[in-house]
């Protein structure tokens, strides 16, 4: 039985994530169709299929430092990127990535799928030979944890190996603009992250005009028990950072030290929560189990009986982070809260 609280953090995050994108693959009956009802909305700065036609201006090889020391001679024109859970950033530059992050085969980052849906997938945790088989001539790699015992070797004999690093990869903009600069469009990541900040300074001000000051929590409910999105990371940076609304106070009294992506939640600690509107993804609901939502606590929470929660499906971009995902998340809090 979890405890009121428990944390994930460190190199242990990246593990939840896939462990809890595995029990979506279990609980989701709708297959590889983009449920996002925004999905359309948020189109990448430019097209990947006009990008891939067009015929790119010649740039020479360089050599650049990782996060974790390496030298890497990155190509001047890099044409099979392997960038495995930054499929958002690789789409929002312009490019398609030779194969695209996925769990259990099915588990894919629908909200993508737009311009990634004849990509095909690659397990998360990145088997050498899988690599190999892709013959990619760019690989780049989110975390620290993700190359060690020799695996950084391995890869980096397949082709040029860039670590982005923990203290890069938790930003985004960071990360779209460091890949921007692998890629030789800084332009084109400085002009994306422009375009979003914009579009959120927008929405906040609907936001604010529409509703006021209100809070507001992210909960994913899966196997019966939730968990809660911390406040700078995917939906929870978005909210509470880009679209200012209010923390709730079970956010905030987590331990900074102790917080990981996502927090679990107990019943227990659920009922003293305050936030005025709840955003729920609830892959126990789409698996057709409800006794949790339908039970004393749920029910008994304001937001829920103001009616004031949003529901949102399991598959939608909540759970991930880029501009592409962020977006789509802003319109899905815009058609929520201003009517």
């Amino acid at each position: 039985m979890l405890s009121r609280f428990g944390f994930l953090n460190g190199k242990s995050q990246l593990t939840l994530i896939a462990l809890l994108a595995l029990t979506l693959l279990l609980a989701a009956c709708g297959g590889k169709e983009t449920t996002n009802n925004t999905a359309g909305s948020a189109a990448p700065s430019a097209s990947p299929e006009a990008s891939a036609e067009a015929t790119e201006a010649p740039a020479a090889d360089k050599v650049v430092t990782d996060a974790m020391g390496h030298e890497v001679t990155i190509p001047g024109n890099p044409q099979r990127i392997l960038a495995s859970y930054l499929e958002d950033p690789i789409v929002v530059l312009g490019k398609l990535p030779v194969a695209q992050w996925t769990v259990g085969n099915d588990s894919i980052q629908q909200y993508l799928q737009g311009s990634l849906k004849d990509v095909p997938t690659i397990a998360y945790d990145l088997p050498v030979e899988a690599v190999a088989s892709f013959s990619p001539d760019l690989i780049i790699i989110g975390e620290e944890s993700a190359v060690q015992k020799g695996l950084y070797e391995q890869y980096a004999k397949i082709a040029p190996t860039y670590v982005l690093g923990s203290a890069i990869n938790k930003d985004w903009r960071k990360t779209l603009l460091t890949i921007g600069d692998l890629l030789n469009d800084q332009a084109g990541a400085e002009q994306a992250i422009a375009e979003y900040d914009q579009k959120a300074a927008d929405a906040k001000a609907k936001i604010q005009a529409a509703v006021g000051e209100k809070s507001a929590a992210v909960f994913w409910l899966t196997q019966k028990n939730f968990y809660m999105v911390d406040e700078v990371v995917s939906s929870g940076a978005v909210l509470y950072q880009d679209l200012g609304l209010k923390t709730p106070n079970l956010v905030t009294e987590v331990p900074v030290e102790s917080r990981g992506n996502w927090n679990p939640v107990s019943l227990e600690k659920l009922a003293e929560l305050d936030a005025n509107y709840i955003f729920l993804l609830d892959s126990d609901k789409q698996a057709g189990d409800t006794s949790i939502i339908d039970g004393p606590i749920w029910q008994g929470l304001p937001a829920v009986k103001a009616g004031n929660v949003i529901e949102l499906d399991s598959s939608s971009s909540w759970l991930y982070k880029g501009k592409i995902a962020n977006e789509q998340i802003i319109d899905d809090v815009l058609k929520a809260m201003v009517k």
